[in-house]
């Protein structure tokens, strides 16, 4: 009873006092903001700051329903155009391992290793140019069309690789696949933290992210499915590109026509909603409704070092990523298999990496840490790569059968579980959105660097052993261990140094002045 006392006797200091404090963030003076906001506790009718406690419960209690229902209702609009375009876009991007052993280095590439890895590392070369470009293209305008331009122009190259008669026209399609899929991938992930706060992003980023896993296990099955057409006048490899193409075509109109754009001008919110959903974003930090492309965010991302070395843990990453995508049923088949079988057994790998990534992602949201679920990736597929390159790759027992298996999951689980981790993480440390967008499409420009590479680590004159795709692969998942937890140890004395110099960290909700000031504005912290 006398603590209870003891709190209520001052109440006008205690309020003064922390709108004093909340003001040294939000850049407000402090004077006028004390004046607005110190009452009389006895004084009913001002209004004091102090709400009886059942009345208080029962606000939380409504407000947290409300932010359900909101949740509930951006995840129904907007989740199944991410989850169905990502598996689209990998199932056409991935579709050329499939084809592979379906006839089609046969018909078109002269049955030259060389000619297959030219055409996997054609959909690089545009995807590299065109990401920064592409991702920011969902700044400038409507960030629903330009997601929609892109599965457009990648949906109809992936569909015109049925028609292909020779080499130049399969590697001319494969190029235009890259442009489309620059415009959607990280297009897409800037696009989600436009309507999430950092503390739902990473498990939305994974559920979408997670399609690709997903297309994975599809794609076995739709090989598999389609190895077993005879006696058709068309070849399996060109039913293959139109099975997986044509949907694409439709889901691109629909995502026109259908998928929200952003939370301040959409017509799928009414206006409580958008209240409430613009107070949520701005928990984190200041929301910018601002259309079009602000040159100083871009300027403060190029020369922001962390971005950089970010970026190389993602090349790390997408080292194995590229491998898996374009050799993991050449892989498999060297356990002795036929064609169609090696087709079904990639599906398990990829199954696994789906449950797994939205497990892990969820976690990594409700910690709020993403370096060291990263770390731990990594060191998952230095295991499964380090299998694959110890235990021998014929003649062998079931016991070594099972364990380079194992191996397989374990590359297939690194080379997917980080991506919506690492997006998460580059997209939660820029807080503006200029900025954001042009980091994301700089971490798909260097991170996909070493794909191009991956595309020659594993001529068919090397296997099933593939010695030296594997000693690469073990190199460079080392090399990305490193750099994260050299990157989450700074997160961290960053934070510390930041509370240290500010006297603590903002109350939560403070307007920061990232608009202006980006990452480097008094209050931001950035998520180890």
């Amino acid at each position: 009873m006398s603590h209870h006392v003891a709190i209520n006797e001052k109440p006008d200091e205690v309020q003064a006092d922390h709108a004093a404090h909340n003001a040294r963030f939000s850049g407000v003076d402090a004077e006028s903001t004390l004046a607005g906001t110190t009452t009389r506790g006895t004084d009913a009718e001002k209004g004091s700051g102090y709400a009886p406690s059942i009345a208080g419960d029962v606000h939380r209690a409504e407000t947290a329903k409300a932010e359900r229902k909101l949740l509930l209702k951006l995840d129904l609009a907007i989740l199944p155009f991410a989850v169905l375009l990502y598996l689209s876009a990998y199932l056409d991007r991935g579709n050329l391992a499939n084809a592979r052993l379906q006839g089609l280095e046969e018909t078109v590439l002269n049955n030259s290793d060389t000619n297959y890895s030219i055409a996997l590392s054609c959909f690089f070369v545009t995807y590299i140019v065109c990401s920064i470009p592409g991702t920011l293209m969902a700044k400038q305008i409507n960030p629903s069309y330009s997601i929609a331009a892109g599965a457009l122009i990648w949906s109809i190259a992936a569909t015109c690789q049925a028609a292909t008669f020779n080499r130049a026209g399969l590697f001319v399609c494969r190029l235009f696949v890259g442009i489309g899929e620059a415009c959607f991938g990280q297009a897409m992930a800037f696009h989600l933290s436009l309507w999430y706060t950092k503390h739902d992003l990473a498990k939305r980023v994974g559920l979408f992210i997670s399609a690709g896993a997903l297309s994975g296990a599809f794609g076995g099955l739709i090989s598999f499915g389609v190895s077993s057409i005879q006696n058709s006048a068309i070849a399996q490899w060109r039913i293959l590109f139109l099975i997986e193409g044509v949907p694409s075509l439709v889901l691109a109109i629909c995502t026109a026509l259908f998928m929200p754009g952003r939370p301040e001008t959409s017509k799928y919110l009414n206006e409580n909603e958008r209240t409430l959903c613009l107070t949520r974003l701005n928990r984190d930090v200041t929301s910018d409704g601002r259309l079009g492309i602000q040159w100083a965010g871009v300027r403060r991302c190029l020369t922001d070092w962390k971005v950089y070395v970010i970026s190389i843990a993602y090349s790390c990453m997408n080292l194995g990523l590229g491998s898996v995508g374009g050799f993991l049923p050449t892989i498999i088949k060297g356990f002795g298999y036929t064609n169609a079988k090696a087709q079904l057994f990639t599906v398990p790998p990829y199954a696994v990496a789906l449950v797994s990534m939205l497990l892990l992602t969820s976690f990594s949201d409700w910690r709020q840490t993403r370096g060291i679920p990263v770390a731990c990736v990594f060191i998952v597929g230095l295991v499964g790569w380090v299998l694959l390159q110890a235990i021998p790759a014929s003649h062998i027992t079931q016991s070594q059968y099972s364990a380079r298996y194992f191996g397989c999951i374990c590359v297939v689980c690194a080379g997917y579980i980080n991506i919506p981790l690492i997006i998460s993480w580059t997209a939660g440390n820029n807080p503006e959105q200029s900025q954001r967008a042009t980091a994301l499409g700089f971490l798909n420009s260097v991170g996909q660097c070493l794909s191009l590479a991956a595309a020659f680590l594993f001529p068919s004159a090397e296997g099933p052993q593939f010695t030296k795709g594997c000693s690469v692969n073990i190199a460079f998942q080392a090399l990305g261990f490193c750099i994260v937890i050299g990157m989450t140890l700074w997160y961290r004395w960053e934070n510390r140094r930041r509370d240290k110099v500010e006297g603590g960290r903002p109350p939560v909700g403070s307007a920061l002045e990232v608009l202006d000031k980006y990452d480097l504005a008094p209050g931001f912290r950035y998520t180890p």
